[in-house]
């Protein structure tokens, strides 16, 4: 039986972003768009609900990419262990992204494992006849009077969006960039979702092509 979904959508743009690829360590630099697991996780901040599972399908470009150094005090827990007791502060460097705009597509499925969703989660789904209808409308509703479940941000929490919301018609996709090869890029680490353990995966040989990223359809992860 073929799994229905529900399509859902949305654009978001900001002064500065860092899709942080792992392999650049203690300086992260970014990727020229999301990931599969960012892009999951910005359309969870507007609406987020266990009962379904949103699976990107693809980002579009509207945008050329534009690299630049970066510096900030970072003041976590990731220091030696002398800075944190001394209150010392120490500068990280990163290649981040700026004035970035995207078109964001995910499809919306109800969650077919039920085990690990919360109390009120079971209770809303048994209630709804087509959770992933429900959510798609309920998103739409969120999507155009820019409310939110959590505040989105463009990678680091500090760079949030300077707009979210519909497609705008004045964006436009950048349909002549010229090819950008992605031999490897984070897909995500919690790959079964509500409280699943680490997990990280690839994928592989990936092509921004006319300004379009297509996710992989995988199925040994959401």
């Amino acid at each position: 039986m073929i799994q229905k979904t529900y399509p859902i959508s949305m654009e978001i743009a900001g002064n500065t972003a860092l899709w942080t690829r792992p392999d650049t360590g203690d300086s992260p630099c970014s990727y020229p768009a999301p990931t599969y697991s960012a892009v999951r996780g910005l359309f969870e901040s507007v609406l987020w609900g266990p009962a379904v599972l949103v699976i990107p399908k693809k980002v579009e470009l509207c945008a050329i990419p534009q690299f630049h150094s970066y510096a900030t005090n970072y003041g976590g827990p990731l220091r030696k262990n002398d800075s944190v007791k001394k209150g010392n502060n120490y500068q990280m460097y990163a290649t981040v992204l700026l004035d970035v705009c995207y078109r964001l597509y995910a499809d919306v499925i109800p969650n077919p494992d039920k085990s690990k969703m919360p109390g009120r989660a079971l209770e809303w789904d048994r209630k709804t006849t087509s959770p992933g209808h429900a959510y798609q409308e309920i998103f739409n509703r969120r999507l155009n009077r820019g409310q939110s479940y959590a505040t989105l941000a463009l990678g680091w929490s500090e760079f949030t969006p300077s707009y979210f919301g519909p497609f705008r018609d004045t964006t436009h996709v950048c349909e002549n960039l010229p090819d950008i090869q992605i031999p490897s890029m984070l897909r995500g680490v919690f790959q079964q979702g509500y409280s699943s353990h680490y997990q990280a995966l690839y994928d592989t040989d990936l092509c921004i092509h006319k300004g379009v990223l297509e996710y992989p359809e995988r199925s040994d992860c959401r």
